[in-house]
């Protein structure tokens, strides 16, 4: 079985508290972009015993394999299903990682839903979305994959009616990932109203990082209507009318040898 694993954006993100636990309590509109994606190819083993055989191609993921999210998902299933058998499991990554797209969190949901029908276990999304939730807060989001409004730590859901179909987007990711624990410190919280246009990680994250303010106001220079980091970042990405001149963007100057290679999407959603 052959599965498309594919990324989202955050478009707006507020930052409302700190929670007990060390979470935060966020509001957020994810947005698929089905264009760019994991490949995941998984099928039945012959072994008898519950296990999971993963190799993986293309973006080398910077994780021991046992701390993979698709080797965290195939577990859980295990663990609470006898019908699970062992699986081999081939991911081709092309989903940068540390850039604020919910790749790993879209390879584990992914990972659910093959191993759900490989087994014919029929489980609802919910009883899915039950066994992501300790894997990531954005996991389940990926059972769904349509726009949500995102409340709590990303992982309460609202379907919304949000859409840029047909517009094009293009998303700029430079040789530079963002964690989260870095995003968050010095972040101010907010008690305002979600604002669409604004994300709050770009305050602290763009002080670090010069580049990605750089590289939203080349997209903004460029006549993106919208451009804006995703999530903690480190991907900044704009949106264009479908016929936007392809090849004008005054992305050269930010290719020297201290930021290349970026790696450049270029689609229409």
């Amino acid at each position: 079985m052959k599965v498309r694993a594919n990324c989202k954006v955050n478009v707006g993100l507020r930052v409302r508290r700190r929670r007990e636990d060390g979470y935060h309590e966020i509001e957020t509109l994810f947005y698929p972009v089905y264009g760019l994606y994991d490949l995941i190819e998984i099928e039945k083993a012959d072994d008898t015993d519950q296990r999971i055989t993963l190799t993986a191609s293309g973006i080398a993921v910077d994780c021991n394999a046992g701390d993979n999210l698709i080797v965290k998902a195939y577990r859980r299933m295990a663990a609470l299903y006898d019908k699970v058998g062992s699986v081999r499991v081939h991911l081709d990554k092309r989903v940068p990682f540390g850039a604020g797209l919910g790749g790993g969190s879209s390879d584990a949901a992914h990972t659910v839903m093959a191993v759900n029908e490989l087994f014919g276990l029929g489980l609802t999304r919910g009883q899915m979305a039950d066994i992501l939730r300790p894997i990531g807060a954005d996991c389940p989001f990926f059972l769904y994959n349509t726009p949500c409004l995102a409340k709590g730590i990303g992982d309460r859901l609202e379907p919304s009616d949000f859409s840029w179909k047909g517009k094009r987007m293009v998303m700029v990711k430079p040789p530079v990932s963002v964690s989260t624990k870095e995003a968050y410190a010095g972040i101010r919280l907010h008690d305002e109203p979600l604002d669409l246009r604004v994300n709050d990680f770009e305050e602290t994250v763009f002080a670090g990082y010069p580049l990605l303010r750089r590289i939203k106001q080349s997209l903004l220079d460029a006549g993106a209507e919208y451009a804006a980091m995703s999530g903690s970042g480190s991907v900044v990405y704009g949106i264009f009318e479908q016929d936007t001149e392809r090849g004008s963007l005054p992305l050269d100057r930010l290719t020297d040898k201290d930021f290349s290679p970026m790696v450049i999407f270029d689609d229409t959603l």
